[in-house]
């Protein structure tokens, strides 16, 4: 596999502490197919880039008011 970069897998474990929560809270993402995920035999793994698209599909922006006005950041 030369030249090909490879993600990381984590175990659901790991996966929870990235994202500073449970392994439930991962399993259930799992189960809900609200993030990608490898099965490696009776595994599962989620990819590092999984956890990050996962993260910034959730990222909200903050605003600020300007004179009156709601403004995006």
């Amino acid at each position: 596999m030369r030249g090909v970069a490879v993600d990381r897998l984590l175990t659901v474990v790991e996966a929870g502490e990235v994202l500073g929560t449970g392994e439930r809270f991962v399993r259930r993402l799992i189960t809900e197919r609200r993030i990608r995920f490898v099965r490696v035999g009776r595994h599962v793994r989620i990819p590092e880039s999984a956890l990050r698209e996962f993260i910034d599909a959730g990222t909200v922006e903050p605003v600020r008011r300007r004179r009156g006005t709601w403004v995006l950041a």
